[in-house]
C-alpha cells in the first residue's frame, strides 16, 4: 500500500545534467511505490537530449517557463510556455530548448528511469570532478529501458 510523502525543495536531489542544466528529482519509484518518477529541469537554451524513445513507461512534460521545438515521431512541433506534451511509450521523441532559459515539468510512469538520470548526471551535493561532462551513454540509457535512436536534434 502506498503512503503520502512530501519532500520539501531542500530534500530534493539536485542534478547536474546535459549542459549543465539541473535536474530536481521531485518523486521517484521509491516515494511512489514505483508508480511514477517527477523531475524538474532548469535548463538553458540548445539543451537538447538525444533523440530516444521509452520501452518502459509513457512521459509527460510540461513547459512551465520558456520555449522549445519538439520532435514526434518525426513531426516538429513548436511548444510555447504552459505547453504540455505526452508522448506514450515506444514513440522516438526529442526537443531542444529555444528560449534563453526553461523551466521543465517531466513526469513518467511507472517509474525506473531515475536510474539513468543518476547514473548519467552528477548529483550537487557531490564535488565536481575536474573536466566532468554529461554525456548520454547508449548502454546506461539501454539498461533502464530508453533507446537512443539519434543524435539531438
Amino acid at each position: 500500500m502506498s503512503m503520502a510523502y512530501i519532500a520539501q525543495p531542500a530534500h530534493q536531489q539536485q542534478l547536474e545534467w546535459i549542459d549543465s542544466g539541473t535536474l530536481a528529482m521531485l518523486l521517484d519509484g521509491q516515494a511512489t511505490n514505483g508508480q511514477l518518477m517527477i523531475g524538474r529541469f532548469d535548463v538553458a537554451e540548445g539543451e537538447a537530449p538525444p533523440y530516444h524513445k521509452h520501452t518502459n513507461e509513457d512521459e509527460v512534460f510540461l513547459l512551465i517557463k520558456g520555449t522549445a521545438l519538439v520532435w514526434c515521431d518525426e513531426q516538429e512541433y513548436e511548444l510555447a510556455e504552459g505547453g504540455i506534451v505526452y508522448l506514450p511509450r515506444n514513440i522516438p521523441h526529442g526537443y531542444r530548448i529555444t528560449s534563453k532559459k526553461a523551466d521543465l515539468l517531466m513526469i513518467n510512469t511507472p517509474a525506473g528511469i531515475e536510474g539513468m538520470f543518476r547514473e548519467t548526471g552528477r548529483d550537487k551535493s557531490t564535488p565536481r570532478p575536474d573536466g566532468f561532462e554529461i554525456i548520454p551513454d547508449r548502454a546506461i540509457a539501454e539498461k533502464y529501458g530508453n533507446v537512443i535512436v539519434g543524435p539531438p536534434r
